[in-house]
């Protein structure tokens, strides 16, 4: 199988990792919407979010994890999104919302930020600090 995010849990691609648990991963999108762009995700492989077995406790990690992007990079909107056509792995997304980011209403898929090494730690820390 050559799943991109299968390899992040394996450790074979480096990531930006905010949260692990033993059956969840959380790490920073690379082609990040806005800065905390962040994709939760189940380490065993599904290929469509409604055929995790545990999806009760996936939704438990994506909110602690919203609520981690919300604190650590002081924003109180944090848009969920559920897409699966782009990477075929069970995934959420979670972008936090700033004002001026660029995406009026509703989330431009085309709008990627670019992002720096260090701005895609700090961000990371921020959100780590916060769970």
């Amino acid at each position: 199988m050559d799943c991109i995010f299968c390899k992040i849990v394996s450790g074979e691609i480096p990531g930006y990792k905010v949260y692990e648990d033993d059956n969840f991963l959380a790490f920073l999108d690379i082609r990040p919407l806005n800065l905390g762009h962040t994709q939760v995700i189940p380490k065993k492989h599904y290929r469509w979010i409604w055929d995790v077995e545990e999806i009760g406790e996936l939704y438990k990690v994506v909110q602690k994890i919203a609520n981690a992007i919300k604190k650590g990079l002081n924003t109180d909107y944090v848009v969920s999104l559920v897409f699966g056509e782009e990477v075929p792995h069970a995934h959420v997304w979670l972008v936090p919302r700033f004002p001026q980011d660029g995406h009026n209403l509703a989330i431009d898929l085309e709008n990627i930020k670019k992002l720096t090494d260090k701005e895609m730690q700090e961000a990371q820390e921020k959100i780590k600090e916060n769970l």
